[in-house]
């Protein structure tokens, strides 16, 4: 669910755009296999603060091992048999460029489920 009347973020539209493809795109990958639960995957954004707007994508695809949680924003990381590593690695300075945060978190304590990356993007105001 996309919250209203979030206030205007100012950085490169493109790159902002191609973050949330890449993140979008990561999670409907990581559904490909699920076969025994329905497939969901949920953009939200929100306010976070005064100074930050928030958007989270929640997948509920295969997860990654608990293990690789820690190097999944590392170039040249990957679990895909035909990826390079690059895209996260990529996404995570466009969103540090634009004084916000790229990160990860498992849910409900299971070992694999993964909730794709929440972008956090400092509020740009203009005086």
């Amino acid at each position: 669910m996309l919250a209203p009347n979030l206030p205007t973020i100012l950085g490169d539209r493109v790159q902002l755009q191609q973050v949330i493809i890449n993140l979008v795109m990561n999670g409907i990958e990581a559904m490909l296999q699920v076969m025994d639960r329905p497939r969901e995957l949920v953009i939200r954004s929100g306010l976070e603060d005064t100074q930050h707007v928030l958007v989270g994508i929640k997948d509920c695809g295969v997860g990654i091992w608990a293990q690789d949680a820690n190097r999944m924003f590392n170039a040249f990381f990957t679990t895909k048999s035909g990826g390079m590593g690059m895209g996260l690695a990529i996404c995570r300075s466009i969103v540090e460029a634009h004084g916000g945060r790229l990160s990860a978190c498992r849910m409900r304590g299971r070992v694999r489920l993964f909730n794709s990356p929440c972008l956090r993007i400092r509020r740009m105001r203009r005086d």
